[in-house]
């Protein structure tokens, strides 16, 4: 898969095998959940990607249904952790224990706690203190739980889907940014549609019985994973991603006026990673055997938003991340010629 030939025989059956594999998640997840599409389908690209995610919105929006039946169509152990203030660390990564053996003397023994499976539902986890929230850190960035001096790798593949409510909320513990910086993505979950929301009354409140059944492997993930990243992605796709990003960060020769005024703090390498496999991912979705502005334009927001602070003045007048990216995709030229003759973006890429 060397070439970017969309119409060569092994890409076409790459492409089928992956659109295959999400017309068959959504036909199960169509038993329970309605509408959210953009919603299921970042969520799709974050699993195929390898990546975590994290989705944010107000309470009885469906969050904790949706990825526990998404959950039930991977052939994966699943976890659900219920994040509340009085958690410890200890209780999601596991602890050792002293027990007696049958024939005399203790044994130290390690009890593995719930993050040792393949999908977390880490549900709510802003409501829990940041000690217990670090206690994800190690296991989202190097797949692995340090017990005193042991290192206990977890399964592959391995994700964590949290749910989150707003920060505005009474109760919640902000997630510290090098945490945030850990989730590939950060999808808003909003309102359903009134016909969407009709169709929500209709079902929850009759005899329903949905079996969702289980519809991919642990190893076909895998395989379809690998298949993301095989992916070719041009020069001035990467070259794009990169303006997008590095114009976030303040004091950036080159960045626009407005990054100055409304963030305080900008993204950091892994925002440029994120988009490109993201648009990978999304490109095979959509079809194609190759990543388009279009696919990085369409994951800023995700990949972005939380990766970047607005300054106190900018949160006073209510502009948001989701704004600033808005000015961001407006600002940034779409075409390599236009990238590399513009001053501004030789200033940017030279620093």
């Amino acid at each position: 898969m060397a070439h970017d030939n969309g119409d060569s025989p092994a890409w076409t059956e790459s492409i089928d095998k992956l659109q295959a594999a999400r017309q068959r998640i959504l036909d199960q997840l169509g038993k329970v959940i309605v509408g959210q599409q953009e919603v299921i389908d970042q969520l799709l690209i974050s699993i195929f990607s390898r990546g975590h995610c994290l989705l944010e919105g107000v309470p009885g929006l469906a969050k904790t249904l949706m990825i526990s039946t998404l959950a039930k169509t991977l052939s994966l152990s699943f976890s659900r952790i219920q994040f509340t203030p009085d958690l410890m660390p200890a209780d999601i990564t596991g602890t050792e224990v002293i027990e007696e053996q049958p024939g005399g003397g203790l044994q130290r023994r390690f009890m593995e706690g719930p993050i040792f499976a393949n999908v977390i539902l880490a549900d709510e986890i802003n409501r829990t203190p940041p000690k217990t929230q670090a206690a994800l850190l190690e296991a989202m960035q190097e797949r692995q739980v340090t017990v005193g001096r042991v290192r206990h790798p977890l399964s592959d593949p391995f994700f964590v889907l949290a749910t989150q409510n707003p920060i505005e909320q009474e109760g919640t513990y902000p997630l510290p940014e090098a945490q945030q910086d850990r989730f590939m993505f950060k999808v808003l979950v909003d309102y359903p549609s009134f016909d969407e929301e009709f169709e929500i009354a209709r079902r929850t409140t009759a005899k329903l019985d949905a079996n969702v059944k289980p519809v991919l492997t642990g190893d076909e993930i895998l395989a379809l994973q690998d298949l993301v990243r095989s992916v070719p992605v041009a020069d001035h796709i990467i070259r794009y991603a990169l303006a997008l990003v590095r114009q976030t960060r303040v004091g950036t020769p080159g960045a626009p006026d407005f990054i100055r005024e409304l963030i305080g703090w900008g993204a950091g390498p892994r925002a440029v990673q994120f988009l490109i496999l993201g648009g990978k991912a999304r490109a095979l979705l959509h079809g194609r055997s190759h990543v388009t502005v279009e696919d990085i334009q369409e994951l800023s927001h995700p990949v972005l938003r939380h990766r970047m602070v607005v300054t106190f003045a900018a949160e006073s007048d209510g502009i948001t991340t989701d704004d600033v990216v808005d000015r961001l995709i407006a600002h940034t030229p779409s075409t390599d010629d236009e990238l590399t003759s513009d001053a501004r973006f030789q200033q940017i890429f030279a620093s």
